[in-house]
């Protein structure tokens, strides 16, 4: 499965990511070191978290973070 995170705000990022791997939070955030809370507060927008956090859960659930450059049509 494929999503452009812009098109999103970054709460939804993490709760997509966990229902991707059918986990239920506190299942997500055991595999890397986070609480359920810390999950709770991602998903809810209340606690922010960097890009470290999310190249983990990348890494540990075979996620492909890309970052791409638009392309400007005005060229």
């Amino acid at each position: 499965m494929k999503f452009i995170s812009n098109d999103y705000e970054p709460k939804h990022v993490i709760r997509i990511l966990r229902e991707w791997s059918e986990l239920t939070q506190e299942e997500f955030g055991k595999r890397v070191n986070l609480s359920k809370m810390t999950i709770q507060g991602y998903e809810r927008g209340i606690r922010k978290y960097t890009f470290d956090t999310l190249m983990k859960i990348a890494k540990e659930y075979g996620y492909v973070i890309t970052i791409e450059k638009k392309k400007d049509n005005n060229k």
